[in-house]
């Protein structure tokens, strides 16, 4: 049994001692006194622990290509050191492989291959799979043998994991080697003015000196290659930008050794928000649209896109509203569209549709 809030044990001695300086109250009476300590153990919050006295300890192995021979080689002498170190015969080990997909390893098949696709490294979706396997009446826990690198967000499963009061240990398995190059940081600022200069600071470490070549791009689009000479395992590379729209922007840095240990921590990404006056995102097919012009004499920065399938979520940064001419819904990104609607309802920003024919209901929006 536990308590919640245990602190609460201390008004007994409070209530002792006012029993002992206040006689005239009789507070030592049997009801009373039994009053007092039932009132003590509601404000205590006892909970009685359910679960067995025994372990689930879930082993998940990495099989993506990156660490299939690696874990192949370690897994005899692991499965030997987890059968010694069980507490007792009622605690129970649970093998599962994964990399594109999860599967358990079931009684009988401990020398079975793994078949599944090796291509993507999903830990996410194996946890996931861990906490609908797991029973409630038994404490789990998990023990993770990877690389490190996952190709999905681990965020969602940490917070599961920590609600669960499930513990995760893990254990690196790489190769014996140093020969490692990596982007360490790329520092931008969080916000900039329009047209306002700005650095991006890149840094890269490695296991020697080199001139290592590095790649800035801006929502994908490369802005500048060059050489980062890497001394003493530490190099830099600056590169000044700026920007006359407002919007959310993207920004990575990539180097691109020849000879490399662990390339999956090659590349880093960062956004910077341009923010200026009140904008307005215009969509239009109009040429010379007299809705921009009407904006642009309000003193509005009007920012006008004459091919809607070229929108993209960051633009809605720092617009204050979005103007739809004429536009049919088909026209428009669906990521786009459920981005607006977050926009508007969970924001606050203003979204207006004008036109004719294809405006809002002739334009096939009703089951936006």
């Amino acid at each position: 049994m536990t308590f919640t809030a245990p602190e609460w044990f201390f008004l007994l001695p409070v209530f002792l001692l006012l029993a002992l300086v206040w006689r005239g109250q009789e507070l030592w009476r049997p009801l009373r006194v039994l009053l007092i300590l039932v009132v003590t153990m509601l404000l205590v919050d006892p909970q009685i622990d359910k679960q067995q006295d025994a372990l689930d300890l879930w082993v998940l192995l990495d099989r993506s290509g990156s660490t299939e021979d690696l874990i192949d080689k370690g897994l005899p002498e692991w499965e030997k050191l987890l059968e010694k170190s069980k507490p007792s015969r009622y605690d129970t080990m649970h093998f599962i492989d994964y990399a594109s997909n999860v599967v358990e390893r079931k009684p009988g098949t401990e020398t079975a291959v793994y078949t599944g696709n090796r291509k993507l490294t999903r830990t996410n979706l194996a946890i996931q799979n861990i906490m609908a396997l797991a029973p409630e009446d038994r404490p789990s826990r998990i023990l993770l043998f990877s690389d490190g690198y996952a190709t999905e967000p681990l965020a969602e499963a940490a917070a599961k994991l920590s609600r669960m009061g499930i513990p995760m240990d893990y254990r690196l398995v790489r190769e014996d080697t140093s020969e490692d190059f990596r982007v360490a940081r790329l520092h931008t600022p969080l916000r900039a003015q329009i047209g306002e200069p700005f650095v991006l600071d890149v840094t890269v470490r490695g296991y020697a000196d080199a001139e290592i070549p590095l790649v800035i791009k801006r929502n994908g689009q490369t802005l500048t290659e060059t050489k980062v000479q890497i001394i003493n395992g530490t190099g830099h590379a600056e590169f000044t930008d700026r920007i006359s729209r407002t919007g959310s922007y993207q920004y990575s840095a990539e180097i691109l050794p020849k000879k490399d240990a662990h390339p999956g921590n090659n590349r880093i990404e960062r956004w910077i928000e341009v923010v200026g006056g009140p904008r307005v995102l215009l969509v239009s097919k109009y040429t010379n649209d007299p809705v921009a012009a009407a904006l642009r004499d309000q003193d509005y920065d009007v920012q006008v896109v004459s091919e809607p399938g070229a929108l993209r979520v960051g633009q809605l940064a720092g617009a204050r509203a979005v103007v739809f001419n004429n536009v049919p819904a088909f026209e428009v990104p669906a990521r786009f569209q459920d981005a607006l609607n977050f926009y508007v309802r969970e924001q606050g920003g203003g979204f207006m549709m004008v036109g004719g024919k294809q405006s809002f209901g002739s334009g096939g929006y009703f089951q936006s």
